[in-house]
């Protein structure tokens, strides 16, 4: 796999297309499609990867500051982090996951552990203000939002979370730090935070480096 994300990033640098560079080198190596998800995941142009990193700041920049949430991308990743399952440090600076439940995604007693931590990292570090999206079409997502609110309140995190149609659209057009790990928002944000990385930082979990 390495070898494979390294023939990757050297075809990205040299202006190929992603699609087209990952399924030459997959099929060279043949790879499964789990692995070639990955690699779509890792891989990032040297020069959209800088970009992003001068973007990001970590938690302990946000004192007084308001957040925008990608709930579930944020939740998602910061669970897989807890479950043992395989989270990735990318080319970005950023990690991200491959579990690929987003649509069928169902909160759980890890749900409440990943969120324990993500609030205990925003008090601490004492934000002005957590306002966290989550999509409207995930089932379930109301039950969710109200859960969060509750443990807000619990932890004592001024903000809200609610549900909404166009999360993307909302956290690309937001004028505070977004927490994310979706490429395309962080090419849109001001500034951006890997949450999730807050998290394995605290729990001591270290992420798969290719």
């Amino acid at each position: 796999m390495k070898r494979a994300a390294e023939e990757v990033r050297y075809l990205l640098d040299r202006g190929y297309p992603s699609r087209p560079a990952i399924r030459f080198v997959s099929d060279h190596h043949r790879l499964p499609q789990e692995l070639r998800f990955v690699l779509t995941r890792v891989t990032v142009p040297s020069d959209l990867a800088a970009s992003r990193r001068k973007k990001r700041i970590s938690a302990n920049e946000l004192r007084g500051r308001t957040i925008a949430i990608d709930g579930y991308n944020v939740l998602i990743t910061a669970e897989s982090l807890i479950v043992g399952a395989p989270v990735y440090l990318c080319d970005d600076g950023f990690l991200r996951d491959t579990r690929g439940i987003f649509r069928r995604y169902r909160s759980s007693d890890h749900t409440t552990l990943a969120l324990s931590n993500i609030l205990s990292i925003l008090k601490e570090n004492e934000i002005g203000r957590a306002e966290v999206l989550l999509d409207q079409q995930i089932s379930k997502s109301g039950e969710l939002a109200a859960q969060i609110r509750k443990m807000m309140a619990d932890y004592e995190v001024s903000g809200c979370a609610k549900t909404a149609k166009d999360v993307d659209k909302r956290l690309k057009l937001a004028t505070s730090p977004v927490a994310t790990g979706d490429g395309a928002i962080i090419d849109a944000a001001t500034k951006a935070i890997d949450l999730p990385a807050e998290v394995a930082n605290r729990q001591h979990i270290k992420a798969i480096i290719l």
